[in-house]
């Protein structure tokens, strides 16, 4: 039997522009990506917030992909999320021209109480204040991960260290993973991370791929912990058009992954997963906002991750 999902971020109109063209007031927001690619491999639960501009075309995007909506709280009289960015060059990284919280400014998520007992949560990227109060709704998940970014690591770092104690696995980037932990190399940096508390941490590189390092997350029956560090290089043969979302959409494909086992989550799922994560965001930047994960089919994404494993193998 699978495992139910949550996932509890931001939902957002993107304007977003790439030396492949522009695209205004799309879809986006790390809940978004998220809940869309995880939703690929199973059914997930989607809380977050919007105003009363959102529109029912955006709204029968989520639903249309088995993406339960009774968690997204309609502000009336409020104003959707927005961001505006640009890409140049390698699109390595966005250039933010322009950031509008409105309601998600002062969102404060309300779990259903139906979905308190959710098997695995996903914490997309926001305030550990808010991670936090999704932790004090849910009741005993077997698995929660976080994401986080470089904002609240140098604003609300003692919030994100108390988060980080109480979660088994954290998903950031390599300029993220070296500024929390002050080390350079990134296995080091790996390595301190799961001094702060979690079991695993996914530290994504971009262009370059992932790195997975975790240890046992069942204690294993000799009491020696098994400790595993694999390195995942990005799938080569993507066209990138726009690489907003690829980070919420590895995730969401990881998260969506683990959510179709019927056992608890182990190393060796960690891996599997990753290389899922790792194939959903490939598709995620073929095109702007969700329109790629949302025309994709479960037979593309097993093809290209037949392709990935040859490459890994090779």
């Amino acid at each position: 039997m699978a495992q139910s999902l949550l996932v509890v971020g931001s939902i957002a109109f993107d304007t977003v522009r790439t030396p492949f063209g522009e695209a205004r007031d799309v879809l986006g927001g790390s809940a978004t990506y998220s809940c869309v690619a995880a939703a690929l491999y199973s059914p997930v639960r989607l809380v977050g917030v919007v105003g009363e501009d959102f529109p029912d075309e955006y709204r029968r995007v989520l639903e249309s992909r088995r993406i339960d909506t009774t968690g997204l709280q309609v502000v009336e009289g409020g104003k959707t999320f927005r961001w505006s960015g640009s890409y140049e060059g390698d699109m390595n990284e966005a250039v933010t021209e322009d950031v509008r919280l409105n309601v998600f400014g002062d969102f404060e998520p309300v779990i259903p109480e139906a979905w308190r007992q959710t098997d695995l949560v996903f914490l997309a990227n926001g305030s550990p204040v808010t991670q936090m109060s999704v932790l004090d709704q849910v009741e005993r998940p077997a698995l929660v991960v976080a994401d986080t970014m470089n904002l609240w690591i140098e604003t609300t770092r003692d919030e994100l260290l108390a988060l980080v104690k109480r979660i088994d696995g954290l998903v950031l980037n390599d300029g993220e993973a070296v500024l929390l932990t002050g080390e350079d190399d990134l296995a080091g940096a790996g390595e301190r991370i799961l001094e702060l508390g979690p079991k695993f941490v996914v530290i994504k590189m971009g262009s370059a791929g992932s790195r997975l390092i975790g240890r046992d997350l069942i204690p294993p029956v000799d009491g020696r912990p098994t400790i595993l560090k694999a390195i995942f290089p990005a799938y080569r043969g993507a066209e990138v058009r726009d690489p907003t979302g690829a980070g919420d959409s590895f995730a969401g494909g990881m998260l969506g992954s683990l959510a179709r086992l019927d056992h608890p989550v182990t190393l060796r799922d960690l891996n599997s997963a990753v290389e899922y994560g790792t194939v959903t965001a490939s598709f995620a930047i073929e095109d702007f906002s969700v329109r790629r994960l949302d025309a994709l089919t479960i037979d593309e994404i097993d093809g290209r991750l037949h392709e990935y494993q040859q490459m890994l193998d090779s």
